[in-house]
């Protein structure tokens, strides 16, 4: 009977890309006339903020912009004072192939050095950069052969197991709700956003969305020190259109907030306000898959030839949702300083390998606003980090994080000299590995076997614990079958050392 092969497509991933970019911070602000003159520079942020990922022609393409923050103290007794610019950028970087379906693409990264310096009353100067951290992972359709019969073929076949990614959409989305202030702001100095999504519906060929994007307001009602927060929070429901999408599939969602805008209310009703959060909603629906897969053969009737290769699934390793507490401790660098505000900036979620596998590594910087002896704002800062738990025994070559940080709930408290500093920093991650598995790609007969054994009918075989059956009969072309039948064991590793009759199958 002829040699028959029997093929099907499986979805195979890898790493298409993973590099690190550098971004140049150059920039002049000009403070506007409404605002007081700089008195001293206490402290510049930037945060990057990405618009839109386009994959074309074997290349990334990312838009964006850095948002560089300055906060600075005011003339006489106006305090702390906020003045930011907008810094556009476009990036494009080569990826290693392309796909079938589009990439899952994450971008991340954190300030190398700032230097910021007020050239006049009016007029501040910001240099740097920017490290831009861009990882990409790719599926395309590959053969896989699932069974092979006739011409005396024995097979050994394996399961391949993973995720198919069944559409990757990206969805820029507003959400707006009235907000009145306790006090009337003079100046507003930050916006943190942050969200929570409460429901992910998948329909056919479209993924439904709901939940809120969240702000913790900071602002000064009047010259000095004094910061009141207002939170607010404004819901959102959005549907985004996902080819291939259906109720048996599943979804991860990241949404990360991009922008914040408060629009002052009528002469007539000052006090309602207008706030506006836009935020990047992204969601990866994929499918569980498994598929069998040939992965050795040999024939007790002919000779074979038979190409291997390699097939990469991508499975879920652990999907992250919640809060870790980041900290520290010590003296400040001056020790009659007064902590006024603290707050955090979530930086990165590494990668770290340790001698039983690899961990996540949540870091994140903390400040600590102070005014000083002398009556002058200085802001403190220290990166702190936490190891999350969970190992994972793959390595870091071998693994991807989609992930999204947001800071939670700082405080600061000072006894004597001492100071303590604490945030909740809220991870959302999905943690994927690649496994690589050897299968076959192509069989086929060369002609009848040639028997060099003479007449032998049967042998005598001293097996060793951990022996695979299929390796042994494949070793004298005898069938896997006729052997555990012979011997009363069962088809795979062997678990003890044992003595085996091995009929000819010639």
């Amino acid at each position: 009977m002829e040699l028959k092969s029997y093929q099907d497509t499986v979805m195979t991933s890898q790493n298409i890309c993973e590099t690190k970019l550098e971004l140049p911070v150059e920039t002049e602000i000009l403070i506007p006339d409404y605002l007081p003159q700089v008195f001293k520079i206490v402290k510049c942020f930037v945060y990057p903020v990405v618009l839109q990922k386009q994959v074309m022609t074997g290349r990334l393409t990312a838009e964006g912009y850095l948002r560089c923050i300055v906060y600075y103290q005011g003339d006489g007794e106006e305090g702390l004072c906020q003045t930011e610019q907008k810094i556009p950028f476009t990036k494009q970087v080569e990826l290693r192939e392309t796909a079938n379906v589009a990439p899952v693409i994450q971008i991340s990264g954190e300030p190398e050095y700032l230097n910021c310096r007020a050239v006049s009353g009016r007029r501040v100067d910001v240099r740097g950069a920017y490290a831009l951290n861009i990882t990409a992972c790719a599926q395309e359709e590959n053969e896989i052969i699932t069974a092979l019969a006739g011409g005396g073929i024995e097979q050994k076949t394996c399961e391949l197991a993973g995720i198919a990614n069944v559409g990757i959409q990206e969805k820029l989305i507003t959400a707006e709700e009235d907000i009145s202030f306790e006090k009337m702001p003079v100046m507003i100095l930050s916006t943190r956003c942050e969200s929570e999504i409460s429901e992910v519906k998948l329909l056919t060929g479209k993924a439904v969305v709901k939940g809120t994007l969240s702000t913790e307001i900071v602002y000064r009602a009047a010259p000095g020190e004094e910061f009141i927060h207002e939170k607010k929070q404004a819901p959102f429901n959005t549907v985004m259109d996902v080819d291939g999408a259906s109720e048996n599939c599943k979804a991860f969602v990241l949404v990360e907030p991009t922008g914040c805008t408060i629009t002052a209310g009528p002469e007539e009703s000052p006090e309602q306000n207008l706030l506006s959060i836009t935020a990047l909603v992204q969601v990866r629906v994929y499918r569980e898959i498994q598929q069998i897969a040939v992965c050795d053969a040999f024939s007790t009737q002919d000779e074979i030839e038979m190409n291997r290769g390699e097939r990469s699934m991508e499975f879920i390793l652990d999907e992250i949702d919640s809060a870790f507490e980041l900290g520290t401790s010590g003296a400040l660098p001056d020790e009659h300083a007064q902590v006024l505000e603290a707050w955090a900036t979530p930086l990165s979620l590494d990668i770290v390998e340790q001698d039983a596998g690899s961990v996540l590594r949540c870091r994140a910087m903390l400040h600590l606003l102070c005014k000083n002896a002398l009556g002058e704002l200085d802001c403190y800062d220290k990166i702190c980090e936490e190891l999350l738990p969970g190992i994972y025994p793959e390595a870091s070559q071998n693994m991807m994080v989609q992930y999204e940080l947001s800071a939670q709930d700082t405080t600061a408290r000072q006894a004597g000299t001492e100071t303590e500093a604490h945030a909740a920093v809220h991870v959302k991650a999905l943690v994927t590995g690649f496994r690589k598995t050897d299968v076959l790609q192509d069989v086929r007969s060369t002609g009848p076997r040639e028997r060099k054994d003479g007449d032998i009918a049967l042998r005598i075989y001293f097996a060793q614990p951990g022996e695979d059956l299929f390796d042994i009969a494949k070793r004298y072309a005898a069938s896997p079958q006729a052997i555990a039948t012979a011997n009363q064991v069962s088809d795979g590793p062997l678990t003890e050392a044992c003595k085996l009759l091995i009929p000819s199958s010639l």
